[in-house]
């Protein structure tokens, strides 16, 4: 803390009167992160112009965007709101209809795609004509996804179904439900048989003279 009252410029009770911890102030610089770029994506008109702002604000804003993204998928990230991913998401249901859970899936690979293109760039110091070459590529991809999406209606995918422990986006509704979907238990209860049929299929096998 005493480091976070030096860099502010301030002394360290200071600190301790407005954050009681270092999580506290990281979920502090979350929410004012996510404010700012839900802002910035409120400005754009569809979800190709939302994704290229998307990554514009990565790149202007690097740190505060990596902190944003740390330990996302687990509390207290996990059901923090996510107002820019339900933009987005909203902005596939107008697109390819349904309501915006339908899509989740789809967002997350789109997501994926636009993170993994902020985080090489941010890394790497990307800059110039590879910036801006780096910036379309994604775009193109993730519009070539959201044509295939709407070409199959969203039938085809590979893996598992999207199960329904599963919910991202919906603050304190969000969920990762990891037990959910094994039913390995349940089969081995049915399948396993009875003392009383093993007995007589070992009788079966071998009779009694």
């Amino acid at each position: 803390m005493r480091g976070v009252a030096k860099a502010a410029g301030t002394t360290t009770p200071t600190i301790y009167e407005r954050y009681q911890d270092r999580s506290d102030i990281l979920r502090a610089l979350r929410i004012q992160t996510r404010v700012e770029l839900f802002a910035a994506l409120t400005r754009t008109r569809s979800l190709r112009q939302a994704c290229q702002r998307y990554l514009e604000y990565a790149l202007e804003h690097p740190h505060a965007y990596e902190v944003l993204f740390d330990g996302f998928a687990q509390p207290p990230s996990l059901h923090e709101p996510w107002p820019s991913f339900n933009l987005m998401r909203m902005r596939l249901a107008q697109r390819l209809g349904g309501g915006p859970r339908k899509h989740t899936r789809l967002m997350l690979s789109l997501w994926s795609l636009m993170h993994g293109t902020a985080m090489l760039m941010i890394r790497g110091h990307v800059a110039g004509p590879l910036r801006t070459q780096m910036i379309h590529t994604c775009l193109d991809a993730q519009e070539a996804i959201v044509a295939e999406a709407a070409r199959t209606k969203g039938k085809k995918y590979s893996g598992p179904r999207w199960p329904s422990g599963l919910v991202l986006g919906e603050a304190t509704h969000s969920k990762i439900n990891l037990k959910e979907g094994n039913p390995k238990a349940k089969t081995s209860k049915r399948s396993a048989p009875s003392k009383r049929k093993r007995a007589i299929q070992v009788r079966a096998i071998h009779p009694v003279a």
